[in-house]
Formats: structure tokens, sequence, C-alpha cells
């Protein structure tokens, strides 16, 4: 927000009387960009949607700047507003990273792993997909572009030195190979008609019935699925894939030898 600071006519140097102003023009929109009453509505309801970390303050100074418009918003459509939480704590110290442009490292523990193993990457983008926050970033020791999902982050982010620039659309680019992933993960599943299962599985995005009590469904990570099937317990049978038909056994059994 720039300021012009006018001294007082005649008195020159004096520090008691110096006026600020916001120059005309300086701060005002460009000419090309105007926004209608709804499009404001609808930033606002975005702005509104972050209530926790470091980006609840940058959507306070947005509403502020949408205010200073002088355009008056729908209100009606503000009575929908969303609520976005992070249950992640290594969100807002990537979020900072990626900012900062700086290097980051972590403990990343993945499925079938008893240990978590450390990270040193070049992150790019941050994405929710499927409910979940994914991070994109480059492994320094390798150069590939790898997707960590940020649930299985253990301890503490640490950021270090600054990092190379990557150039790009990073986010589409994560969202399109997360939805690529979707689009091959696919499980075919014999459900109890009626059920808890039945009900909540058929309408999962992309589901289809394939035939009388079948469902084949699409998913991201076989491991958090296996974690969902195995939570609706005899309601669920798997039909394929065999790997996950193993890692939902694998789960029940656990819970068996946990509670005998």
């Amino acid at each position: 927000m720039p300021l012009e600071t006018i001294e007082p006519l005649g008195e020159p140097g004096d520090n008691h009387n110096l006026r600020y102003r916001i120059p005309k023009g300086a701060y005002d929109l460009p000419e090309d960009v105007r926004f209608s009453s709804e499009e404001v509505a609808l930033l606002g309801l975005a702005a509104m949607a972050w209530r926790e970390g470091s980006l609840s303050a940058e959507s306070r100074r947005a509403l502020v700047k949408l205010r200073a418009l002088g355009i008056s918003a729908d209100e009606p459509v503000l009575g929908y507003a969303p609520r976005l939480r992070l249950r992640d704590s290594a969100f807002e110290p990537l979020t900072q990273a990626i900012d900062r442009r700086q290097l980051v490292r972590f403990d990343y523990l993945k499925p079938g792993e008893a240990r978590a193993r450390e990270r040193q990457v070049i992150p790019l983008a941050l994405v929710q997909y499927d409910g979940r926050w994914h991070l994109s970033a480059e492994e320094v020791a390798t150069g590939e572009i790898k997707t960590f999902l940020l649930r299985r982050i253990v301890g503490k982010v640490t950021s270090g030195r600054p990092a190379p620039d990557r150039a790009g659309d990073h986010t589409a680019r994560a969202l399109a190979g997360l939805e690529a992933v979707w689009e091959r993960g696919v499980a075919e599943l014999e459900v109890r008609a009626g059920s808890d299962a039945a009900l909540r599985l058929a309408h999962r995005r992309g589901t289809e019935e394939v035939a009388p009590g079948i469902l084949r469904v699409h998913h991201v990570d076989l491991a958090i699925l296996a974690d969902e099937l195995a939570g609706f317990g005899p309601e669920v049978l798997v039909v394929s894939p065999p790997e996950l038909r193993d890692a939902v056994r694998e789960r029940l059994e656990r819970t068996v030898a946990d509670h005998a």
C-alpha cells in the first residue's frame, strides 16, 4: 500500500504536522480489471474460507482490499461460507518454504515401512485432492518429481538453503498427476445391499455398479482405501485387485489380534 508524506506548507522538516495519503491511481486496480458484485461476493467467500494458519491473515488482508473497491456484494451468497481447516502440521512450514523458495527436509513414512525415511526436496506446490493435502516436490537426490501425502510426514519440516527456480504451473501439473493416478486406481467390491458401505461407496466420485451388488470404485492411495474398507467390516468383500484384498485382510487380522 503506497503512502506519500506531505509536509505542511511553510514548515519543512516539522514532523509534528506531517500528513500521509495514498496517491490516487497508485493503489487502484488496472483499468481492465473490474469485478461485478457477484464476483466480489465469491472472492469474499474464498477469503473467508481459511480459518487457520498464516493463510487466515492473508485472507483478512484480501477482504480489506475487496471492501476498498466500494462494490457491494450480494449478501445472500455469503450465507454459504465454506470452512477449510488444516489438520496437517506440515502445511504451514511447507507453504512458507514454497513462498521463500527454500529446500526442505522431513521424515516420511510410507505404507508398509516400519521406519520413516528422511527426504530432502524442492517444494513446488501444495494441492488438495480427494479431501487430502498433497505436496508436489522435486527430490534433490534423484531430480524426480514426486507427490507426498502430508498426513505421512512425521516430525518437523525443516527449511534449508535457497532452492533453484523451477518454472511452470506446478499446481495444475500436480492435480493432473493425481487425477491420472485416480483414473488408474480401480477396485471392484462386493457390498451388502442396504448397508452403510453400499450407501457410502455408491456416492463416491466415479463409482459404477458393474453388476448387482458389485461396485467399481476409483482411488488415489490403496492403503487409505484399505483403511476405509476395513472399517466396514463384513459389509464389503474386495473382489479385485488382490493387493487391496490382502491389505484389507491384514488390517482386519491386526484388529482381531489387538482385541483378542
